[in-house]
């Protein structure tokens, strides 16, 4: 299976208060850490950073594509449209991801890729709640995905609903991330002190 990876960034970071992609982690950029963590199981060439149309982006290796968002503010359905456009003829599945997760495991990646199986998706799912920025999707489900955003259906969830899709419940995953810290999203500036301290903690 060729594998590609999508990693959006061109949400508002409203709560944060600064753009997520633009945060220091460590001796690098947000964005560039993700996309260097996501590179060690995906091959450079076939990972698409999603962008706003206008947004500033940090350095990236030069292999890594750039799509910018056609419509802004719709949620991660539009931008995963726009990834899946980016990479249809180099992949057979993407690993999907925001930037906002600088604690992301490589091995959490690489099950996701194993428990994607014959499915059109493998979720982790928590209860009742999903986590599609931390999934793979087939590329293939990209028809339905445009389906979904000119119905205006654009919570992912609906997708879940429409094609085969394996939900992965969380404590499967805790093998090779015991504290599931690569659904770790960063909203608040809380959330960005708290990643940092446990960062520095665990080195």
């Amino acid at each position: 299976m060729k594998r590609g990876a999508i990693v959006l960034c061109g949400g508002k970071s409203s709560r944060m208060g600064l753009p997520k992609a633009l945060l220091p982690f460590g001796d690098e950029l947000m964005l560039q850490r993700v996309v260097r963590r996501v590179s060690e199981v995906v091959d450079p060439a076939r990972i698409v950073v999603v962008a706003a149309a206008s947004q500033e982006l940090p350095l990236l290796p030069a292999e890594v594509k750039i799509a910018r968002d056609a419509h802004e503010g719709r949620g991660p359905l539009e931008g995963l449209a726009c990834g899946f456009a980016a990479l249809q003829n180099t992949c057979d599945a993407v690993y999907a991801t925001g930037c906002d997760v600088p604690l992301l495991m490589p091995t959490f990646i690489e099950r996701m890729f194993e428990l994607l199986g014959d499915h059109d998706i493998a979720v982790p799912k928590d209860g009742k709640f999903h986590h599609p920025l931390a999934a793979v999707y087939r590329i293939s489900v990209l028809a339905k995905v445009r389906q979904l955003l000119c119905a205006d259906q654009r919570r992912p969830f609906f997708l879940f609903e429409q094609v085969d899709t394996q939900e992965v419940p969380v404590d499967q995953l805790r093998d090779v991330d015991s504290k599931l810290v690569s659904l770790t999203n960063l909203n608040t500036p809380d959330d960005y002190r708290d990643a940092l301290r446990y960062h520095s903690n665990a080195h």
